[in-house]
């Protein structure tokens, strides 16, 4: 069942895009990992430059996409290598 979960997730990512090159997430190759523990996801993702003014962006966008698919209950984003990482990854997460 996580395959099929991670699959929809993949897909729901590839809704994503970054304006600037028009591309998703996953063409991008921005999304490092993507965990499934029963109904919770962790999906981790490094933005393509460590300065990425949309980051926070990405990092919301991968979440409310993520929620989207059936039998997720809980989305927790990891923001790796971006100069503001840690307030991302708490703001995202918060709540």
């Amino acid at each position: 069942m996580g395959n099929e979960i991670e699959n929809k997730i993949i897909e729901a990512l590839k809704e994503v895009y970054d304006p600037e090159t028009g591309m998703n997430m996953i063409e991008m190759q921005l999304i490092n990992k993507i965990e499934i523990k029963n109904d919770e996801v962790n999906i981790e993702f490094s933005p393509s430059s460590p300065l990425c003014p949309i980051a926070f962006y990405l990092a919301e966008e991968i979440k409310k996409k993520a929620l989207k698919v059936e039998g997720v209950k809980k989305v927790k984003v990891i923001c790796k290598g971006h100069i503001m990482e840690n307030e991302i990854n708490r703001l995202i997460n918060e709540g």
